[in-house]
C-alpha cells in the first residue's frame, strides 16, 4: 500500500535517499599519516598555541579592567580596585610566562608508549602505553580553530594518566591521533 507524503510531518515529507545519494563507507585517513614510533624526536607545540593563549589572556585583562572601570565610574566604589589590580597582575605574569610555559611542553613517540611533558617549576612527565588507550579525542574551541590548532586528549583506564596535549596543528593532532589508535589497536594489553 503506498501513501502520499503528510504536509503536516516534516519527517515523511522529505524524500528517501537513494543508493546514489548515500555514502558507501566512511573515509578513514590512516595509514598515509603514521608518526614514526620511537625516533627519540621530542615534539613541541604550534607557535599558534602561544598566540592563543596571550589572545585570550588579553581578552580577560580588558574584562577585568571594564568590570573594574564600571564599578567604579558608577557606584564610585573604590574596594574593586583591590581585588582587580590583583587580577590583573596575575593575568600579566600569566601573559609574561606563558611563551616559556609551551615551549616545556612537548611529546614523544617511543616503541611502547607516548612520554609527555610538562612544567616549568612544577614539572610533570607521564607514559602513556598504546596498549591502555581507551579513547584519542581531539578538541578545538572557535580561537583554536582560527588560528588552525586543536587539542589531543588521551584517555586510559587510569585517571591519573590522562594526557591531554594542547596546541598541535590540525593535520599533527589528526596524525598522532590516527597513529595512536592503530598502534593502540595491535597492542591491547590485558583486555
Amino acid at each position: 500500500m503506498t501513501t502520499s507524503p503528510d504536509p503536516t510531518n516534516p519527517i515523511t515529507d522529505s524524500p528517501t535517499p537513494t543508493d546514489d545519494e548515500t555514502f558507501s563507507r566512511i573515509l578513514e585517513p590512516r595509514g598515509a599519516n603514521r608518526l614514526p614510533l620511537g625516533d627519540g624526536t621530542w615534539r613541541q607545540l604550534s607557535r599558534k598555541y602561544v598566540l592563543g593563549q596571550v589572545i585570550g589572556n588579553l581578552v580577560l585583562l580588558v574584562l577585568i579592567a571594564a568590570a573594574v572601570l564600571t564599578l567604579w565610574l558608577m557606584f564610585q566604589a573604590t574596594w574593586p580596585l583591590i581585588p582587580g589590580s590583583i587580577l590583573f597582575v596575575i593575568v600579566l605574569v600569566t601573559l609574561i610566562v606563558t611563551p616559556r610555559q609551551a615551549r616545556s611542553i612537548g611529546y614523544q613517540l617511543r616503541e611502547d608508549d607516548l612520554v609527555f611533558r610538562r612544567g616549568i617549576l612544577w614539572q610533570r612527565m607521564v607514559s602513556v602505553p598504546y596498549g591502555r588507550l581507551q579513547l584519542v579525542d581531539i578538541t578545538h574551541g572557535p580561537l583554536d580553530r582560527m588560528l588552525g590548532i586543536a587539542q589531543l586528549k588521551l584517555v586510559t583506564a587510569a585517571a591519573s594518566t590522562g594526557v591531554t596535549i594542547p596546541g598541535l596543528p590540525q593535520k599533527d593532532a589528526e596524525a598522532l591521533r590516527d597513529t595512536l589508535i592503530e598502534v593502540a589497536e595491535t597492542r591491547r594489553t590485558g583486555l
